[in-house]
């Protein structure tokens, strides 16, 4: 049985394909009609919303 190597390890280059690929792209703009009423608010803030009121 062996002890531990007195020399360290080497960083290695990662295989091809392992690392993220990551690209960054426009979604274009996004028109808003103001003539339409405002969403509705989603259950937290309803809540939160009621928790106030009191």
């Amino acid at each position: 049985m062996s002890g531990p190597s007195s020399n360290p390890r080497g960083e290695h280059t990662p295989r091809p394909g392992i690392t993220w690929q990551t690209s960054l792209g426009s979604l274009g703009e996004h028109v808003i009609d103001e003539q339409a009423p405002d969403p509705r608010p989603n259950r937290a803030t309803r809540r939160a919303l009621a928790r106030k009121k009191r």
